[in-house]
């Protein structure tokens, strides 16, 4: 800041005594500097405090998340399901409000988690979303355990509207059985199958087993891949197209049939299962958030898990003792496995 405006363009320059120095009353200066810097020093206060708590109205949505102006999104398939009516119900009891965000298939769940439309979902399990990181350069995280679904498998039914077999031993042999065509099922359900005996493979079971690693020769049935949602209604339909299924438990409802009535079910409390827990999924900076981890606690309390052991006819075997930090691991070994096998 210039003393005065005499250096300014266009100013008259006056004389100067040079054997003085020029003396000029600063006090109306100094009051305004002194402003200033109490301002300055304000301001800074003021950002310094949002910066540490997330800043402005990111912090303020932050520290209000699970409000009833602000409910944690949760996308899940089968929003009116009784564990998530339930759910809610318990939630809001804890003071904490959710949005349960439904969806028609599994494959925008992810994206729209990522995309931060949706705070966590919980339709998934690890090997699914491990896939999802690996193929799209994602880190979202598993925050909690939910269940494991033992996957089964079904008969195919008769003109006389009846299943034609009670015992997976009773295939004919040379049959034809369906399995589900995406890459997260299809190992599970080759496996299956091999547990009970009917097909054989060339090598050692992974969660990465395809179709071309069955030894034919030496299995007693043949497998085709067809997506999951057609299975059971063909089995339905009473064609001699083939002669059993193995169905997701999602779809069993749906074509009117009883996961009691599966002629074989995998152990889904092996170690071999792990790839098959069904977590809630947030992104990575969320793992520690009070609020999110707080929706995992009420989920897993039995209210809940009652609801979703009514809704999965008895079959879900509870995944809720699992922590975080192991599911990580699981996780983390599983997207190796990918990574190697895609080499």
């Amino acid at each position: 800041m210039s003393q005065n405006n005499t250096n300014e363009p266009g100013g008259n320059v006056p004389e100067l005594n040079t054997d003085e120095p020029v003396r000029v009353n600063h006090t109306a200066r100094n009051i305004i500097i002194a402003v200033i810097v109490v301002a300055l020093v304000a301001a800074a206060a003021f950002f310094g405090f949002h910066r540490a708590n997330g800043g402005g109205k990111a912090a303020a949505s932050a520290e209000t998340k699970g409000t009833k102006d602000n409910p944690v999104k949760i996308g899940v398939v089968g929003a009116t399901d009784p564990q998530w009516v339930e759910f809610k119900k318990q939630a809001e009891a804890k003071g904490v409000y959710v949005d349960i965000v439904d969806f028609q298939d599994y494959t925008s769940e992810n994206p729209a988690l990522d995309a931060g439309d949706l705070d966590m979902n919980e339709f998934q399990h690890l090997l699914y979303l491990a896939n999802y990181n690996v193929q799209n350069g994602k880190d979202l995280q598993p925050l909690g355990g939910v269940a494991i679904y033992p996957l089964g498998v079904y008969s195919a039914f008769g003109t006389d509207g009846e299943p034609r077999y009670t015992d997976i031993k009773d295939l004919p042999a040379g049959s034809t059985v369906a399995i589900p065509n995406d890459e997260t099922n299809q190992a599970r359900a080759i496996g299956v199958l091999k547990a009970a005996g009917v097909v054989t493979l060339k090598g050692d079971w992974t969660a990465f087993t395809i179709p071309q690693d069955i030894d034919e020769a030496k299995s007693k049935v043949k497998v085709v891949p067809m997506k999951a949602e057609q299975i059971a209604n063909t089995l339905k339909a009473g064609g001699d197209d083939l002669s059993a299924g193995v169905i997701n438990n999602d779809y069993v409802a749906d074509a009117g049939l009883d996961p009691t009535d599966a002629i074989y079910q995998d152990d889904a409390e092996s170690e071999e299962s792990r790839p098959y827990i069904n977590i809630f999924a947030v992104r990575a900076a969320d793992v520690d958030n009070a609020v999110y981890r707080k929706c995992v606690e009420i989920y897993q309390t039995k209210p809940v898990l009652d609801a979703l052991q009514e809704e999965s006819a008895g079959t879900a075997v509870f995944a809720d003792k699992f922590t975080q930090a192991e599911l990580a691991k699981y996780l983390d070994d599983i997207e190796s496995d990918i990574r190697s096998n895609d080499k």
